[in-house]
């Protein structure tokens, strides 16, 4: 059954390096919409798990950790921080280590949980363009657009690719976040139905802006 809501939601899905990240700021900057990365979340919660050095693997202590730990998200039009005990972590979430341990701590699911509760309190504020790798599929599979974004492995490597890491490197890790993603038992990545599949593996992000917005236009003329 379809959940009433007083605003409206668009949910972009898709693997590392699909251009979700970007295409959703990029969206929400245009029409006026609060911004959320899910992702940013799950890292911020991977940093706090690093910095006080537990194993991201282990679920007690890990759960332990964040029912200590207060995370708060200022979501506007094109933009996103994350706060933990009141602290802007914004800055520190894209190191290596917290991406290559992220996937490890959101796979627990009292994680899981929590934040998809705060994920939807977010959208009683106001219209909100959501990304993250189950948006579509937990968050909000009643959300007015559902956007699957993809890639070729190769393409998305190229994007990630950074100058202390090797293209043959990036494209091992991704292949290996994509395994874990789509096959861990809790909230997996994945095409759901009513979702609208988008290749960006030859579009620019201006096309994939646009692609989006002509979706949600076409979406809200129907309704």
């Amino acid at each position: 059954m379809k959940v009433k809501r007083k605003f409206k939601v668009i949910a972009i899905d898709g693997p590392a390096g699909s251009g979700k990240s970007t295409t959703a700021k990029l969206v929400a900057r245009k029409l006026g919409f609060l911004y959320l990365d899910t992702g940013a979340m799950y890292r911020a919660l991977t940093y706090q798990v690093l910095r006080k050095k537990i194993e991201p693997t282990s679920s007690s202590e890990v759960v332990s950790l964040i029912e200590k730990t207060k995370l708060s998200v200022l979501s506007r039009p094109g933009t996103c921080r994350i706060l933990l005990d009141g602290k802007d972590v914004s800055a520190g979430l894209r190191s290596q280590a917290v991406e290559e341990n992220v996937s490890a701590v959101s796979r627990h699911a009292a994680v899981r949980k929590r934040m998809v509760a705060l994920q939807r309190a977010v959208a009683r504020k106001g219209n909100l363009v959501i990304e993250g790798r189950d948006t579509t599929s937990v968050v909000f599979p009643d959300a007015d657009l559902k956007v699957y974004l993809e890639a070729s492995l190769i393409e998305r490597a190229r994007r990630k690719a950074k100058i202390k890491r090797t293209l043959r490197l990036e494209k091992m890790e991704l292949a290996r976040r994509d395994r874990f993603d789509s096959t861990r038992k809790i909230a997996p990545l994945k095409k759901t139905k009513g979702s609208i599949v988008v290749d960006t593996t030859r579009l620019s992000i201006p096309q994939q802006v646009k692609r989006v917005l002509e979706l949600y236009q076409n979406k809200v003329e129907l309704q």
